[in-house]
């Protein structure tokens, strides 16, 4: 394993880092390979009943690679993102509690990973953007997590990029379920892994296994109907005219 993603074994619980703060720790291929990877060994080690998924500063993330997927061809592009996709839902079936640390922007990807999370903390200055649209094209993923958080209605308005919000907004909308201090959300949501590690890890997995169908019912089809609706918008004019920066291969 590279270092795109650190483990730090706490009394507990464990924070896990999203380690490419060159990149805004954008998601690529090997670091959310290395992510899942690393939530699946935490499930298995009986001293981690919690855990909290933050990035390396500035950011929490800022969405998709696109260095990495500006070498790619449009069919490619979205076998990855379905790939992401298929990480970001598994985060829902574990059955120990995961914890967003967001400080800094949640962008695009970054916002739904978070968002793909039982519980996300927010600093208070946190900018939580959709830039997906003004790039001409739907987000390929993750949109199901945003509606039951929020709304239907909500979920729509920040997809479109109408609403960009910090982090208070995030917790009045619903995104965020706790807002800190800039500088303190690693804090507060260690905090919070502390308490759920201190219950009965049976009860703490069954209650999440419960509300888990409400979060993520349909999620699936839902995912792969986000995707294709991505591959035919990157055939639009807008669409190529962002990719092109990107040098996409087609």
């Amino acid at each position: 394993m590279s270092d795109q993603i650190l483990i730090d074994h706490k009394d507990g619980y464990a924070i896990v880092t999203n380690n490419k703060p060159a990149r805004r720790n954008a998601l690529g291929t090997q670091s959310m390979a290395e992510l899942y990877a690393a939530l699946l060994d935490l499930e298995k080690d009986p001293e981690c009943k919690a855990v909290v998924l933050t990035g390396a500063a500035p950011a929490f993330c800022a969405g998709s690679d696109l260095k990495e997927l500006g070498g790619l061809s449009i069919p490619d592009m979205c076998a990855h993102e379905a790939e992401t996709a298929r990480i970001a839902r598994q985060i829902g079936m574990l059955s120990i509690p995961v914890v967003a640390a967001v400080e800094g922007y949640a962008l695009g990807g970054g916002f739904i990973l978070a968002t793909s999370c039982d519980i996300v903390v927010s600093a208070a200055s946190t900018k939580w953007n959709m830039p997906e649209v003004r790039n001409g094209w739907i987000p390929p993923w993750g949109l199901q997590t945003l509606a039951a958080r929020t709304s239907a209605a909500n979920a729509r308005l920040i997809t479109w990029g109408v609403l960009e919000i910090d982090g208070a907004e995030a917790l009045r909308l619903g995104v965020a379920d706790v807002i800190a201090p800039d500088g303190e959300a690693l804090v507060a949501a260690c905090g919070i892994a502390k308490r759920l590690a201190e219950l009965p890890a049976n009860a703490v997995a069954s209650t999440k296994r419960f509300f888990e169908t409400t979060a993520t019912a349909d999620a699936e089809r839902q995912d792969a109907e986000a995707n294709r609706l991505f591959g035919l918008d990157c055939q639009s004019e807008a669409a190529k005219a962002v990719l092109a920066k990107f040098t996409v291969a087609r």
